[in-house]
């Protein structure tokens, strides 16, 4: 067994933690990710990465040989609002029109649970994304394809929801779903062996020099791309998968 659950049906996560280098399974949580009457974003991605992490740690059996569960949850934010994964193709369009030429936040929530219950390690790591304006008619062209719909906001910065965006403020890896940077921090301190990675192999540090950076000019983003893009298994050499219930 794996030392580490990964309690996510995301394929995006699976493929950034694997950047890690750490062993893990994944189990999938059936959670409401509905956010709670007047519940800002902070606490409620840390919330639901906490929840979805203790959900999956109260199924384990205690000889499974599991000691940590790691959530994570994302959302973006836009005037201070919520906007969460699209019911369906009207309300991605109606997402990405409030997004079109304007600068938004990216909020991931990941929590660290151990498997046998204890303290968690938690954090909210914030991204800035300003996107390109675009029309109706890219809009809609976009969301036939599907990409949107089942992407927070309505769009994938590593797929080709690339090309409505203009630059992007902080950590890459956030806006994808899982912030790399801060992970490895955090699994460090759990005590959790990882190999040796530069910073920008991780795809972290996009707009370091300050400012904004042309998406389409970043190195990180451009390896991010190729490598989340291309007709693949979900599935690499360090994890095995489990799906229990909703993806």
């Amino acid at each position: 067994m794996k030392p580490i659950v990964l309690a996510s049906s995301s394929p995006r996560r699976r493929r950034l933690l694997r950047e890690l280098g750490v062993g893990f399974s994944v189990r999938v949580p059936d959670l409401d990710e509905r956010p709670l009457p007047g519940e800002l974003p902070g606490p409620h991605v840390r919330r639901l990465a906490l929840a979805k992490a203790r959900a999956v740690a109260r199924e384990l059996a205690p000889e499974c040989g599991v000691q940590w569960v790691l959530g994570a949850d994302t959302v973006v934010v836009l005037d201070g609002k919520i906007l969460g994964k699209p019911r369906d193709a009207r309300e991605a369009r109606g997402m990405l029109a409030r997004l079109s030429g304007r600068t938004h936040e990216v909020l991931t929530g990941v929590a660290l649970v151990p498997a046998a219950g204890g303290r968690a390690r938690t954090a909210v790591v914030r991204s800035r994304v300003e996107m390109k304006p675009f029309d109706k008619a890219t809009i809609r062209r976009y969301v036939a394809g599907g990409e949107p719909l089942d992407k927070a906001g309505a769009y994938a910065v590593q797929g080709r929801g690339r090309h409505l965006v203009a630059g992007v403020s902080g950590s890459l890896t956030n806006v994808i779903g899982l912030p790399l940077e801060r992970l490895r921090s955090i699994l460090a301190a759990a005590g959790i062996p990882q190999p040796v990675r530069h910073e920008n192999s991780l795809g972290e540090g996009v707009a370091r020099r300050g400012g904004l950076q042309r998406v389409s000019e970043a190195r990180p983003m451009r390896k991010y791309q190729r490598r989340f893009s291309g007709a693949r298994s979900d599935r690499g050499p360090n994890e095995t998968v489990s799906h229990r219930s909703k993806g």
